[in-house]
């Protein structure tokens, strides 16, 4: 089950049998600016993998906050998230993140990249 709407994310999973897992997590966003970077988006998430708490916050600068989903999945492993699930598999809620993400930080098509951040 996905959920969207400005601002937050939440997706979750039952486990069909004990060799499945389960997820109940939430990511929660705003603009904010970093002193290093400037202009970018703060993400919250928070939740449970397979019954055991999550809470971490990431923050990606405008040129890079639409690399949300693969900063999630590296949380959600550290936290236990089999490294064989996809939650990004639910394309239709992640556009729409992402186009309010896009929305929220006034992004163009053509916006310039750091180039350090190429690397």
């Amino acid at each position: 089950m996905a959920m969207f709407e400005p601002g937050h994310l939440h997706i979750e999973r039952h486990a069909l049998n004990k060799d499945d897992y389960s997820y109940n997590l939430c990511i929660d966003y705003e603009v904010t600016n970093d002193p290093r970077e400037g202009k970018g988006m703060l993400f919250k998430m928070h939740g449970s993998i397979e019954g055991k708490d999550l809470k971490e916050e990431f923050f990606l600068p405008k040129d890079q906050a639409f690399d949300f989903a693969r900063h999630a999945m590296q949380i959600a492993q550290k936290h236990g998230m089999p490294a064989t699930a996809n939650i990004a598999s639910m394309h239709k809620t992640y556009d729409e993140m992402f186009e309010d993400v896009r929305k929220q930080l006034d992004v163009k098509s053509g916006d310039p990249v750091k180039p350090e951040h190429l690397e």
